[in-house]
């Protein structure tokens, strides 16, 4: 397996103790028109299976996203989010897809994430509605006119353990903080393992990564952990599979012959996941 490159300036952060962050005790959300019409769109029809998972609602509304908004969405993939957005930041708002620099990579890694500004506006346009969000998209070796300190969120789904254990992680926040107005917050989420399992289950080559060791480097970046949620926790979820978190739905990794195991996978759900929100610190 490749290991990160870039981040052995961080390694001595990582291993330092974090002052304890108080989960966000959840209240009733209020109201919001915009984002009621964003999540009960036909476009989402396919999607809306996941919410119960992924809570899309409480998760924006936790990370603070607004109308109008400058939001950056990194490593977009499918889209899940992206039709969540688009219409939800409205016509004053501006989406940014966001991918790593993957100009040097073959296979898999060029295919799915390279050319994203070639590719994603297209594909958008299928289904972005004629009164939504601007849309940008770019690879981080060849940024599109964002200028700095223009964005207000940037938000990773799920996608952290790749920026470690892929070596993007340096290049690409570095960017994000390039972007992000004073004071400008990212929102995180991804799959979450044990704080006491051992570094093969942690280093992000089974999806997952410790929440501490996640603070500590958004903490070397410049970022501080202003809030943590559970919003999107479940505690069904052991996180040691031997492929990875990909076994859990919706990918069933190694259960597409075996109903038992899919039906297993089933009964546990989508993954553990922590929520973070780091704002830029001067």
């Amino acid at each position: 397996m490749r290991m990160p490159t870039g981040l052995a300036a961080l390694a001595a952060v990582a291993m330092m103790p974090m002052a304890p962050v108080p989960a966000i005790a959840q209240r009733a959300v209020p109201s919001n028109p915009a984002l009621d019409a964003a999540l009960s769109a036909k476009i989402r029809d396919g999607d809306r299976a996941r919410d119960r998972y992924r809570h899309p609602r409480e998760t924006l509304e936790f990370f603070g996203v607004e109308p109008g908004m400058s939001v950056v969405d990194y490593m977009p993939t499918g889209g899940w989010y992206s039709r969540i957005l688009v219409p939800y930041l409205g016509k004053d708002g501006t989406y940014i897809g966001m991918n790593p620099d993957v100009s040097k990579e073959t296979g898999y890694l060029a295919d799915t994430y390279g050319k994203l500004a070639d590719t994603f506006p297209g594909e958008a346009a299928k289904w972005a509605p004629a009164d939504g969000a601007r849309i940008l998209a770019f690879n981080s070796d060849r940024p599109a006119a964002v200028p700095d300190g223009s964005v207000d969120r940037v938000l990773i789904f799920r996608e952290v353990h790749n920026m470690f254990r892929f070596g993007w992680f340096y290049k690409d926040v570095m960017l994000m903080r390039k972007m992000l107005k004073p004071g400008g917050m990212i929102g995180v989420i991804d799959h979450r393992v044990a704080e006491n399992a051992a570094f093969a289950r942690t280093d992000g080559s089974k999806g997952y990564m410790r929440e501490s060791d996640v603070i500590a480097l958004f903490s070397a970046m410049g970022f501080d952990l202003v809030a943590k949620s559970e919003i999107n926790a479940n505690p069904k979820d052991p996180a040691d599979y031997k492929i990875g978190v990909w076994e859990l739905p919706p990918n069933y990794a190694g259960a597409a012959t075996d109903p038992a195991k899919k039906a297993q996978m089933d009964a546990i759900g989508e993954s553990d996941r922590m929520t973070l929100l780091f704002r830029k610190r001067p």
